[in-house]
Formats: structure tokens, C-alpha cells, sequence
């Protein structure tokens, strides 16, 4: 009886799909050359191995004709499927966080509570260093009178704080070191310093502020139709 007939189902498979000789029969198929006492088998390539190439070639056909001739499938087609959805998940969180994205429709605060925290935001974060405690002035401008450099108003107040002064003034940007609602509550504060007396008011600068802050441009009424809008423009962009 042959060594084949005693084994079992599983070590025929194995044996049938690797098509690897037997330990006896390794003399007939070792080469007559060695690699630093290496020796080297002339077995054949295992029959899963090569039906493996011929499914990959075949898969790679199939692949060609589905895709590049009948068109099942595009990746144009779904980047920009993608892209419309994530546009749309964009546009749905600006809507639902304005005040992430426009600080136009900030609007100054004038509850105590927040008061309070702006007035103890100006002492904590130096600006009585430039405006005294008081807010009469001393390297910066008094804040009390209604001249203003860069313009008064809550949105200029805020806007100064956000991106700093004039350029070699001194007056830094605060955007990355106060958080934006602190912002606003200083600058809401500032407001409320208007008509009070300072001990040393330091002389006006600036022109004559006698305006108000500029109305927020209307936007789109509805979250459907600013995500509307934006996809249209993507879709521009992608046919260009």
C-alpha cells in the first residue's frame, strides 16, 4: 500500500493543492547548486497559487468591462456624490452654529451677569495695563469719550479685540487667546464705560464716533436653501 492510500482526506487536499513532493523524493528534484550550503528544490508552482493568477486575470477583465465600457461604476461619480453630502453636513452645521463661522450677528450683552464677567475679563487680561483701570487711558486710548480709532460701536469694539490694533501700536490680537463669548462680553462691557468720568482722562483720539453698528446683511431664510446654494456652487466648480 502506497503512502498516498494511508492518508488521510485533508493531507490528500493539501498535498493535491501544493503539488509538494515527498521528503523521500527530494533527491530527484534538488539542483546541483547551493547558496552558502543552501541547497534549492525545483518544485513546481502549487495549483492554488496559480489558479489564484488565473482568477485575478479573469477578475481584471470583468473589472475592464464593467467599469471602463458599460460604465457601472465612475469614482467621479462618487467623489461628487460624496462631496454633496459632506457639503450638505457642512452647510447644515454652520446653520446650526452661526457663531462658529459670522460674528456679524453678535450682538452686545446687556444682562448683568455678562456685564460682570467683562468687566472682570478687562482686569484679568492687561487691559488696564494700556487703559488703566478706569478705562481713561494711558499707552492706549480713553475709553470713555466717543473717539475712537478704529471706530466704536460693538462690532468695531469686538473687531479690534479679535484681530488687534493698529500694526506697531501695541494692541495684539486676542482671537487665540480669549475664547470668542469672552470677547463679547468685553466688548460689551467697553460699551457701558461710555460717559463715565476717569480720574486722569487721557485726551481724545481718533474721530468722533457717532455712528452705529452695521446691520446684518440678510442671509438665507432656510437651512434646504443655504445648502442649495452651496451645492450649486460645488457643482459649478466640478463642471468647470
Amino acid at each position: 500500500m502506497s503512502n498516498n492510500e494511508n492518508m488521510g482526506f485533508w493531507a490528500k487536499f493539501i498535498k493535491a493543492a501544493t503539488k509538494a513532493n515527498d521528503l523521500e523524493r527530494e533527491d530527484e528534484v534538488m539542483l546541483d547548486h547551493n547558496y552558502d550550503g543552501i541547497q534549492e528544490l525545483d518544485n513546481e508552482l502549487p495549483p492554488w497559487w496559480i489558479w489564484g493568477f488565473y482568477i485575478t486575470i479573469a477578475i481584471s477583465i470583468l473589472y475592464y468591462i464593467l467599469i471602463h465600457i458599460f460604465g457601472w461604476y465612475g469614482q467621479e461619480d462618487e467623489y461628487q456624490a460624496e462631496l454633496v453630502a459632506h457639503t450638505e453636513k457642512v452647510a447644515k452645521y454652520k446653520a446650526e452654529h452661526p457663531e462658529l463661522f459670522k460674528t456679524e450677528n453678535l450682538v452686545a450683552f446687556t444682562d448683568a451677569e455678562n456685564l460682570a464677567k467683562g468687566k472682570e475679563l478687562f482686569a484679568t487680561k492687561t487691559c488696564t495695563a494700556c487703559h488703566l483701570a478706569d478705562a481713561g487711558g494711558s499707552i492706549g486710548p480713553n475709553l470713555t469719550d466717543d473717539y475712537w480709532i478704529l471706530g466704536g460701536g460693538f462690532q468695531n469694539i469686538f473687531n479690534t479685540i479679535t484681530k488687534g490694533g493698529r500694526p506697531g501700536k501695541g494692541m495684539v490680537a486676542w482671537e487665540s487667546t480669549i475664547k470668542q463669548e469672552e470677547r463679547q462680553q468685553l466688548a460689551s462691557y467697553i460699551l457701558t464705560l461710555r460717559g463715565t468720568t476717569p480720574a486722569t482722562p487721557k485726551a481724545a483720539e481718533g474721530d468722533l464716533w457717532e455712528g452705529t453698528d452695521k446691520k446684518v446683511e440678510e442671509g438665507v431664510d432656510t437651512l434646504e436653501e443655504g445648502a442649495k446654494e452651496i451645492i450649486k456652487e460645488v457643482k459649478e466648480v466640478i463642471n468647470e
